[in-house]
């Protein structure tokens, strides 16, 4: 198997991005089909993609020749603002993908041109809705059966750490937790009990009280969009979880480390 080679695009000023990348893409060219690159020849295609979480995706779906956009260092993600250097390898892509949440997600599709396919991904770490999408992807790269056995591992892997956290349930019983919207999956992963959720706005006085009253165990807060302790005084133990990957584009690690998290948390150590 191909070793997957992951670049990171590096920076500069967004000035001129749009009189550089048309005269890089061209125009007035097809999508590239299933399983071809854009000069369609057969094989695996070449991704570009805004950030790791996308990166990661792709990845599991079977593209080999990833290039990310937004650095891994960044912690906020939607804050940072692409430089024409940095879009240059869209003129290049075989396909570009983007979250819609993303600010720069318009900026992105004027610099894909007509040559890469812009494809919209569906960032959410619930396993169900993950395998689902790596699934998709895998159809559109023509790696179908890559991202199959990818999803299959999915499976395999949430039922292991899921039955290795209700293991260590305090009392033996399912937790009930307070979630960040984006963090909502982490709850399911632990089979914990769902009471409320919050963000990605800070908690108000109002949501605190009614949150608070629900006597959560504990909070699961957004490692990329912390608005520091959630419910103080209410006893519940915040656990930070990380969404995004680091460089190495590894999902399933996502999964992993959650779960050591969250195990840690509800084990008292």
């Amino acid at each position: 198997m191909a070793r997957t080679r992951v670049r990171t695009a590096r920076l500069a000023s967004l000035v001129a991005l749009s009189a550089v990348l048309p005269l890089l893409a061209g125009c007035g060219e097809d999508e590239p089909a299933a399983g071809t690159d854009r000069n369609g020849a057969v094989g695996k295609p070449v991704v570009v993609v805004t950030t790791t979480w996308e990166g990661a995706f792709a990845k599991a779906a079977g593209a080999e020749d990833i290039t990310v956009i937004v650095p891994q260092s960044v912690h906020h993600a939607p804050d940072y603002d692409p430089k024409p250097s940095d879009l240059a390898a869209v003129a290049k892509a075989d396909f570009v993908l983007y979250a819609p949440f993303e600010p720069y997600a318009s900026k992105i599709k004027e610099a894909a041109g007509s040559k890469a396919k812009l494809v919209e991904v569906n960032l959410d770490n619930d396993p169900v809705k993950a395998g689902a999408e790596v699934e998709r992807l895998g159809g559109l790269f023509g790696t179908k059966d890559t991202a199959s056995r990818w999803k299959a591992g999915l499976v395999s892997e949430v039922a292991k750490l899921n039955g290795e956290l209700k293991a260590v349930w305090p009392g033996g019983k399912s937790p009930a937790v307070v979630s960040q919207v984006f963090t909502t999956w982490a709850a399911g992963l632990a089979g914990a009990t769902p009471v409320g959720t919050y963000g990605p706005e800070p908690v108000t006085p109002a949501q605190l009280a009614s949150l608070s009253a629900k006597k959560p165990a504990f909070v699961l807060d957004n490692a990329h969009m912390s608005t520091g302790t959630v419910l103080p005084d209410s006893g519940a133990k915040q656990v930070t979880v990380v969404n995004y990957p680091g460089e190495e584009l590894d999902l399933l690690a996502v999964y992993r480390n959650a779960a050591a998290e969250l195990k840690k948390a509800m084990s008292g150590s």
